[in-house]
């Protein structure tokens, strides 16, 4: 056996590839998370795929040119980090799939499972930062609040930090004497505080925020003996650039990287440059930003999107990256060699356009993907993005080259909350939730419908997470613009939800609606699905997880139970996970669902 099979692969149960349509192949090619390195190590790597069928850690030793798997958890894993020795494997234990464990350490070269620190009953992960020596920074979250501790070589712990309101760990210098943390004390989960804390006691070293802009730590510089911060800042609504900041001087270097949309800087490990990955309008570039001289020098990338990167010793760096065409490939920019496995890539798919489409708030960015065969108007899939602070890229997706092999274009609507067009562009939601982002979309909708692309009698509205949330107010409040519905771990019930999710989300709705369903309930009533539920005329299949902790399942089974009192032809799928899908099957058996209801309920074609 190579040594990057994986032995289960070699099973006759793997379905054969070529004995698969196109749109499975996609769906069952690996994928990957970037490899992380061991600082100490760094040809020890480890990384989460679903090369077996389910999302699992694995551990890769370059230099031995072997990979092994670390878990092997029916719900999946999908949080790991390597020690800084290279000597064990940390992995985050949850129950099916609800977010809600302890993380658990293995050895690299494979031994028991054992608690990594030793801390009493579960929690939700709130960062963890591997330093050397054994220590790390890690966040825990309870319904209590946050903690972060700093644990200590043989597992011990010592807090550092504890507060009702969400916090994050995010790194440990290489001198161990300092830790630096994200916090929200201020209430605002999209404008987070920055502390630098002593690591012997837990006092306050220094205290950043980024005044009238945004401000996020990165982290410390990665040579001995230097405890240079480095963070990003959105200085105005379009921009941001990076600092660095002498922790116990409190000393600022502004550097100004002058590129519009979102930037994502990180250290080179010689400290000497930074390396920026700048997302603007879909598509990510690459550069060096030079220390001494300021000089931000444009470096060789795929076109796409580069989905995560990560330096390395020695200058290079490596890259995830993919495009709508093109599956996502791991590689280095100083020609390390791919992550090579024994499953073929998946076919190409259709190269995606780009939409301006004049809207309420401003102009409106929206992708569109289009069948190879046939000429509009096609029968269209609004695909929704989640977050709500993200957004839709020229990046792979199965989902949407499945829809495409099947007829439909996929349009992808980057509406008000999506990041990578100015924080007004992100924060303009605030307060009108689900309303707000639901304008551009008509405003995108009709543009498809008044151009010839999408037939109106056969539009299919769909998302996960947020997306299906948006999913199901679309339908509520749009009754008249869309022929049926596919939400995917969708909240209902916005108060409802709020009463039983994670506190991180608890959080995160206080911040976006202006309080708590008892100081603010009409604005959660009126963002609510559930409050227009009479109104939906059009059929509906949802699905959810019986263990998601951000969107919990009761209040969609509330919502199944209105539509079915109306009659409303609906399917409710609920799958033995949390809030993702890690099983490949699974993911698979989704997709045929929702196609098969489309086929059953979406109108015929006009004659």
């Amino acid at each position: 056996m190579e040594p990057w099979e994986s032995p289960s692969m070699t099973t006759s149960s793997a379905p054969r590839a070529e004995a698969l349509p196109l749109w499975e192949q996609r769906f069952r090619a690996p994928r990957h998370t970037l490899p992380a390195w061991a600082k100490s190590a760094p040809e020890r790597c480890v990384f989460v795929s679903d090369l077996d069928g389910i999302a699992q850690v694995y551990c890769w030793d370059r230099a031995a040119g072997t990979l092994r798997r670390v878990t092997d958890r029916p719900a999946g894993t999908q949080q790991c980090a390597i020690e800084a020795s290279g000597e064990a494997v940390w992995w985050f234990d949850d129950a099916k799939g609800d977010e809600y464990g302890q993380w658990m350490r293995q050895p690299f070269t494979g031994g028991p499972d054992v608690p990594a620190v030793s801390l009493p009953g579960s929690y939700w992960p709130s960062g963890l930062a591997v330093g050397l020596d054994g220590h790390a920074l890690l966040g825990c979250s309870t319904e209590d609040g946050t903690a972060v501790h700093l644990a200590l070589p043989g597992g011990t712990t010592r807090l550092l930090y504890r507060h009702e309101e969400p916090a994050y760990a995010v790194d440990l210098s290489r001198s161990l004497d300092l830790a630096v943390i994200a916090h929200s004390e201020r209430g605002d989960m999209w404008d987070l505080g920055v502390r630098i804390l002593a690591t012997a006691d837990g006092t306050t070293v220094l205290d950043l925020d980024g005044g009238e802009g945004l401000l996020e730590a990165v982290g410390f510089s990665p040579v001995p003996g230097d405890d240079r911060l480095l963070l990003q800042q959105q200085r105005d609504d379009d921009h941001w650039d990076a600092v660095l900041v002498e922790p116990r001087t409190g000393e600022r270097t502004e550097l100004r990287l002058g590129l519009p949309g979102d930037v994502s800087v990180q250290w080179y490990q010689d400290a000497r440059s930074l390396l920026v990955v700048h997302d603007h309008e879909a598509r990510s570039a690459l550069y060096r930003y030079d220390l001494a001289d300021g000089r931000l020098e444009a470096l060789p990338a795929p076109f796409g999107v580069i989905d995560h990167a990560r330096t390395r010793p020695g200058g290079d760096a490596w890259l995830l990256s993919s495009s709508s065409a093109r599956p996502p490939e791991f590689h280095g920019l100083l020609a390390e060699p791919g992550l090579p496995v024994s499953r073929p890539s998946p076919p190409v798919a259709a190269e995606v356009r780009d939409l301006w489409v004049d809207g309420p708030g401003g102009r409106i960015h929206a992708l569109l993907n289009t069948p190879a065969a046939g000429t509009g108007p096609h029968p269209a899939v609004f695909l929704l993005h989640g977050g709500p602070d993200e957004q839709d890229q020229d990046s792979f997706d199965p989902v949407i080259a499945a829809w495409n092999d099947h007829g439909f274009a996929v349009v992808r609507v980057n509406y008000r909350g999506s990041t990578g067009y100015g924080r007004r562009w992100t924060e303009a939601l605030r307060c009108r939730v689900g309303l707000t982002e639901l304008e551009d979309v008509a405003a995108v909708r009709r543009w498809t419908v008044d151009h010839g692309v999408a037939d109106p009698r056969r539009l299919i509205v769909s998302g996960w997470s947020w997306g299906g949330y948006l999913t199901l107010l679309a339908l509520g409040t749009q009754p008249d613009d869309w022929a049926l519905g596919l939400a995917g771990a969708p909240v209902a019930d916005c108060a409802a939800a709020h009463r039983t999710a994670m506190e991180d989300i608890k959080a995160l709705d206080r911040s976006l609606f202006g309080g708590s369903p008892d100081e603010v309930p009409e604005r959660y009533r009126d963002a609510s699905p559930l409050t227009y539920v009479d109104a939906v005329r059009a059929p509906v299949f949802i699905s959810a997880g019986a263990h998601d902790a951000r969107c919990p399942v009761e209040q969609t089974r509330d919502y199944a139970d209105r539509l079915a009192g109306r009659g409303i032809p609906h399917g409710l799928h609920i799958y033995e996970a949390g809030h993702s899908l890690t099983d490949v099957d699974e993911r698979v058996a989704l997709f045929r669902r929702q196609l098969e209801f489309a086929k059953t309920h979406l109108p015929p074609a006009a004659p």
